[in-house]
C-alpha cells in the first residue's frame, strides 16, 4: 500500500473516533454534571525508506494517544427542588453503590421509600461519617447549608461527603454519572455546596457542533485524496502495459 494511503487511513481513523467522542459529548448534553470527553492527537514521525527522496525524508502520521475528561465546571442552574445539591468548584459527592463507594457530581437526589437520600438510581448518598442520611417521617423542611450540613427543623442529620482526587483524569465512568477509582479520596472539609441547584453539562452545543462539521469535512478530505490516489494507481496500472 502507498504511503500517501497510509496517512490518509490514519487520518480517517482518529477522525472517526473523535466524532464517536463528539456524538457522546451531544448525546448528554442535557446530562446533569455531564463532563465532555476529548482527543489527544500526535504526529507520528517516521522517516522514509528512500534514500533517494531528496526532500524531507519524514512522514507524518495521525494517531490518537488518549482520551480525557474535560473537567471544567459546568453552569449552576436553579431548580427550586429542595433535594438538588450542586458542588460549586472541585469535588464530587460520595455515594455507595453494589460495587462499593463511587462519586459524581449529580446532584438531583431523592429520596426512597425508607426516607433515605438517594441518587435518581437508587445509591444512598454518604455523609462524612460513611453513612446514609436518613430522614424520619417528620422531618418537613429540609436544609442543605453551604458546607453540606444536612439538617431539619428537628437538628441535624449529617454532612455530605464531598470528596476530591489528586488526579481528575483517573476516575473511570461507570455510567449514569458515577465515577469510580483506585485512588484515595481525600475529604473536602470546606465545600461549597448550593441547595435547589444542579450543575448542567459544561457540553455547549454550538462549539461540538461546529467541530463535528470540521470533522465531518476533515474526513471527506481525506476520502478525497484517497479516492485520488486510487485513480492515479489505477491509471498506472492501466497505462504500464502500453510504455513496455
Amino acid at each position: 500500500m502507498e504511503t500517501t494511503t497510509y496517512i490518509a487511513l490514519s487520518s480517517q481513523g482518529a477522525l472517526r473516533r473523535e466524532m464517536s467522542a463528539i456524538a457522546h459529548n451531544l448525546a448528554n448534553m442535557n446530562t446533569t454534571g455531564f463532563k465532555g470527553e476529548r482527543m489527544m492527537f500526535v504526529d507520528h514521525v517516521q522517516r522514509s525508506r528512500s534514500a533517494d527522496f531528496i526532500a524531507d525524508q519524514r512522514l507524518s502520521f495521525v494517531r490518537d494517544v488518549a482520551s480525557f475528561t474535560d473537567t471544567t465546571e459546568g453552569p449552576i442552574e436553579q431548580t427550586g427542588n429542595t433535594l438538588d445539591a450542586a458542588i460549586h468548584g472541585d469535588g464530587y459527592f460520595a455515594v455507595q453503590t453494589p460495587d462499593g463507594e463511587q462519586y459524581t457530581r449529580s446532584g438531583n437526589f431523592r429520596l426512597d421509600n425508607g426516607g433515605q437520600l438517594v441518587t435518581q438510581d437508587g445509591h444512598p448518598v454518604l455523609s462524612n461519617a460513611g453513612v446514609p442520611i436518613t430522614f424520619a417521617p417528620e422531618d418537613t423542611t429540609i436544609t442543605i447549608s453551604g458546607d453540606g450540613t444536612v439538617s431539619t427543623e428537628n437538628g441535624t442529620l449529617g454532612k455530605l461527603r464531598v470528596v476530591t482526587f489528586d488526579n481528575n483524569q483517573d476516575l473511570q465512568n461507570t455510567g449514569s454519572g458515577l465515577y469510580s477509582t483506585t485512588q484515595q479520596p481525600v475529604d473536602n472539609l470546606n465545600p461549597e455546596v448550593v441547595q435547589g441547584a444542579l450543575e448542567k453539562s459544561n457540553i455547549q452545543a454550538i462549539l461540538e457542533m461546529t467541530r463535528m462539521i470540521e470533522v465531518n469535512r476533515e474526513y471527506a478530505q481525506a476520502q478525497k485524496l484517497l479516492d485520488s490516489e486510487d485513480e492515479r494507481i489505477r491509471k498506472m496500472v492501466r497505462e504500464l502495459p502500453l510504455l513496455s
